[in-house]
């Protein structure tokens, strides 16, 4: 990938996951200080865990082996590309109609499973809903694979402003969590729409087929499915599952607190989701080549500028979780603010996750990651079913941020087996941000007593970033002129 490509796609993709964020966060305030009451919030949250469960199933990893397989034959073969659509598309269709067809003519049943018999009414959107999500994260994702990530972008943030727009029409016009899910079920159709119009008129119509298929293709795209499939189903446990038992063990109102704090979380992975998202077809594309050493510098060199980014990012999250919280999103979310405070040790961990996971996916090392996935996700079950009862939201936050950071490392010691990245640079590079954290954390801490409001918060906010800033500048950590150089290509 040239430096202009990279840089387009890059560019594409965080601005797709700025508007994602700036939409969300709108989304979620409205939602929390006007539309919904906590429990009314803890349930929609609940609700949406479910279903991402749920949909698990009729994903089956196919659109990232299409993606790794249209990377593969468009370069060599690319008459085969079409073939690779349809067959992971015909697979997903087909997982789409009986997932969703079970989950409509169960829904009743799924909520007393889980002991949480207040869901029910909210089940029957959950056919709709998996439908809908599957189908539009399947063009985002095959977008990736022909290396044409602005097209993914695009879909995304189509789905992020129909978020916003339709889920507060729900809300104001049928009420509750229910009005909120009909909503992410129209935003979700509508980036569908414009995710496969685009998909075909700029990409399938486009190939010529080959003559037939070469042997075996459409078995070898559901054969790499499986590790892919395992993979992302421990991801969804990881993810969805502790939110499942916090509503059933605690209760609704406990699931708000860890619902937002997650969201918060969520709010800081775009620049690391955007350049995982947009180098990863690269590492795929320098195996085939037989260049390992640019793979390898190409991870370092992410691996370290995430490091340099997130460690202070995380540490002013934890030291502001408490003001923010209460000025952002009102006193009743108090219960927050120590899950936000755990969670900073997760946004770290999942910004190192984005940028190696994928990596790993088009490295053709999907099965060692689906290993360690599956078992560290197996551990956060069995933690959260110890340290929910006694510690209710908080002990799930520290139960996810131990396992995720088990299975991080794995990941990272994988990556290193396959390309052999440079330890003893990286461990240099980790000790001088650091140092950067620290000064950066003291004189947030020194700040603290003059946050009063929300103009305040975001002065201090803003002197912890022009700390971090100029010490990463003067360390030579941080190139600002490169980085403006890069963007600009």
């Amino acid at each position: 990938m040239d430096t202009k490509t990279f840089a387009r796609g890059f560019k594409a993709s965080l601005g797709a996951r700025a508007v994602h964020m700036v939409a969300s966060g709108l989304l979620v305030l409205v939602l929390t200080r006007f539309l919904l009451t906590p429990a009314q919030y803890g349930l929609l949250g609940s609700a949406l865990a479910v279903f991402g469960v749920a949909g698990l199933f009729a994903d089956l990893g196919t659109s990232k082996s299409a993606a790794r397989y249209v990377t593969e034959y468009r370069e060599r073969d690319p008459g085969q590309v079409p073939y690779v659509l349809r067959a992971a598309l015909r697979y997903r269709v087909i997982a789409i109609v009986v997932v969703s067809g079970a989950f409509t003519l169960f829904s009743g049943t799924i909520a007393r499973l889980i002991h949480q018999p207040e869901l029910a009414p909210l089940m029957v959107f959950g056919g709709a809903y998996i439908a809908c999500y599957s189908l539009s994260t399947f063009a985002v994702v095959v977008f990736q694979g022909f290396n044409r990530v602005t097209w993914s972008a695009v879909t995304r943030a189509t789905g992020s402003v129909s978020l916003l727009v339709f889920v507060v029409i729900g809300v104001v016009v049928l009420g509750g969590a229910g009005g909120a899910l009909l909503g992410y079920v129209v935003s979700y159709a509508v980036a569908t729409v414009v995710g496969f119009a685009v998909l075909y008129w700029k990409f399938y119509s486009t190939i010529d087929d080959a003559d037939e298929p070469e042997d075996g293709l459409s078995r070898r795209v559901l054969r790499y499915s499986i590790p892919l499939t395992a993979t992302q189903g421990a991801n969804v446990l990881d993810k969805r599952i502790d939110t499942i038992l916090v509503g059933a063990i605690v209760g609704p109102v406990a699931v708000s607190s860890y619902y937002l704090a997650k969201n918060i979380a969520t709010f800081l992975q775009a620049p690391a989701a955007s350049l995982g998202f947009t180098i990863s077809p690269t590492y795929g594309e320098q195996k085939a080549d037989d260049a390992r050493d640019a793979a390898a510098s190409l991870y370092g060199t992410t691996l370290r500028h995430t490091l340099l980014l997130y460690v202070p990012a995380a540490a002013g999250l934890a030291l502001l979780a408490g003001p923010a919280v209460r000025q952002v999103f009102g006193a009743k979310y108090a219960g927050a603010i120590p899950v936000v405070q755990v969670f900073s040790g997760y946004v770290v961990l999942s910004a190192v996750s984005l940028i190696t996971s994928d990596a790993l996916d088009y490295l053709g090392r999907a099965r060692e990651r689906a290993w360690a996935k599956g078992a560290t996700s197996a551990a956060n079950f069995v933690l959260n079913l110890v340290l929910i009862p006694s510690f209710g939201a908080v002990g799930a936050a520290w139960a996810t941020v131990a396992t995720f950071s088990v299975y991080v490392a794995v990941n990272v010691l994988v990556v290193h087996h396959e390309l052999e990245l440079p330890v003893s640079r990286l461990f240099r590079h980790a000790a001088f941000v650091l140092a950067i954290t620290f000064a950066m954390s003291a004189v947030v801490y020194l700040a603290l007593p003059f946050v009063s409001g929300p103009i305040s918060l975001a002065g201090v906010v803003l002197l912890g970033g022009a700390v971090w800033a100029g010490l990463a500048t003067m360390s030579g950590l941080l190139d600002i002129g490169r980085v403006a150089n890069v963007l600009e290509s």
